[in-house]
């Protein structure tokens, strides 16, 4: 992509690697140069936190709010109703209202920390589209917008085709979400001027969905622009870890989780993940990215001191970089390490060395923590594991003891009362 962008904006997304895809790069940059620019991404209230898969968006939304446009973040609580279908190979589960309501509430705050919210020219507004699609009346709704859609479109788009190439059920319920979807970008635009939708590029025909239409019914000209869909150098998908989701609020993960999550970043992905989840210079971020041998692990304490000050706060940093070289460098248990609290009653006679480490998060299954004990990964007060029949008794857990999972992931295991 040769195009030289005139706007901050587009600027900073090409440069730093937010870019996949953009409907029209010209306009949008017009658009940008010439004053505010309203712009919104949608979240599904599927769970009761937003995860670091959903990081790269949220940035998005600060730079642009950091170079004078107005974000809208729109939360979904009629689409979550629905459930988006794209790539997915079964059907969302549907969650009551008042699950949904719940869910809402608990990505409020991670938004918070990212977004100046306001009544401002500039200020990030939270819209929910249950607003204009709970009182949706079916029949208006499919002579006024179901008319605009060709079915024979919707089939050719690749998340609806996967879907069915593989012979898997596709709902009509499903089917209409990618009209949902398209009908918020018509009222956005109606209700709050918005000119671009941003989004994953799994979302690209859901996105030109809604441009089509508001250019039909409205007749205005508005914009779609889409991140990659990142994978870390190995393979894995973004925001996944041994653990499972890596989640943005402190209460579903600890912030020294958050922190180890970068903290253990591959070496190949330390410049490329600074420039999206970091405000370094691009130039900073490219130099920690080139370097190597020990003083790679100082740029991940960096990249990982960046992100955890932007999600957590710069506290949370440095407790976190504080108990890792605690942990790492003295050997010793680290104030601020996940910990499992065990009552004695679930102590009984004895607990499993197995049950424990599979409790304090270090494996997902039994199979698992015993295979870490059979490859020797798995340490009790820095002492390797060799024995996976191993109990304990309250007499045992009388003093905190450390397990640990190879040599960055660690958790305290304490008997309470």
């Amino acid at each position: 992509m040769t195009y030289h962008p005139k706007s901050d904006f587009l600027d900073v997304m090409m440069s730093r690697g937010f870019l996949a895809d953009c409907t029209d790069y010209q306009g949008l940059d017009e658009a940008l140069a010439a004053g505010v620019v309203p712009a919104y991404i949608g979240y599904d209230a599927t769970a009761q936190s937003l995860h670091v898969g959903h990081l790269l968006n949220i940035m998005m939304l600060r730079w642009l709010q950091k170079t004078g446009h107005k974000p809208i973040t729109l939360m979904g609580g009629g689409t979550t109703k629905v459930g988006d279908p794209s790539f997915r190979s079964d059907e969302r589960p549907l969650l009551t209202p008042d699950a949904i309501a719940e869910n809402i509430a608990g990505m409020k705050g991670v938004f918070a920390k990212y977004l100046a919210y306001g009544d401002g020219p500039t200020d990030a507004l939270m819209l929910d589209n249950a607003e204009w699609l709970d009182g949706l009346n079916y029949l208006e709704f499919l002579r006024d917008i179901g008319r605009h859609f060709s079915v024979n479109r919707m089939l050719s788009f690749e998340s609806v085709k996967s879907r069915l190439d593989r012979e898997q059920s596709l709902s009509f319920l499903e089917f209409n979400y990618m009209i949902l979807q398209a009908y918020d970008f018509l009222e956005l635009n109606r209700r709050y001027g918005c000119l671009l939708q941003m989004g994953g590029s799994d979302q690209w025909g859901n996105i030109v969905n809604g441009i089509d239409l508001t250019r039909r019914v409205l007749d205005h000209e508005i914009f779609g622009l889409t991140s990659p869909l990142l994978t870390t150098s190995d393979g894995r998908k973004m925001g996944k870890s041994a653990g499972g989701a890596v989640w943005l609020n402190a209460d579903m993960l600890s912030p020294y989780e958050f922190w180890q999550f970068w903290r253990n970043t591959t070496d190949a992905d330390v410049g490329r993940f600074a420039r999206l989840y970091t405000e370094l210079p691009v130039e900073e971020c490219d130099r920690l990215g080139a370097l190597g041998g020990s003083e790679i692990n100082a740029a991940k304490v960096i990249l990982a001191n960046a992100v955890t000050t932007l999600c957590h706060g710069a506290d949370a940093a440095a407790t976190a970089e504080a108990t890792a070289r605690e942990v790492f460098e003295k050997g010793g248990a680290g104030d601020d390490l996940p910990t499992l609290a065990l009552s004695a009653d679930e102590v009984g006679e004895g607990i499993s060395i197995v049950q424990l480490i599979v409790r304090s998060g270090l494996a997902r299954t039994g199979k698992e923590a015993k295979r870490l004990i059979a490859d020797n990964g798995a340490r009790l007060d820095d002492a390797p594991l060799t024995d996976p029949g191993l109990m304990l008794d309250a007499a045992a857990l009388a003093e905190p003891k450390k397990l640990s999972a190879g040599k960055k992931r660690h958790a305290l295991v304490t008997l309470a009362g």
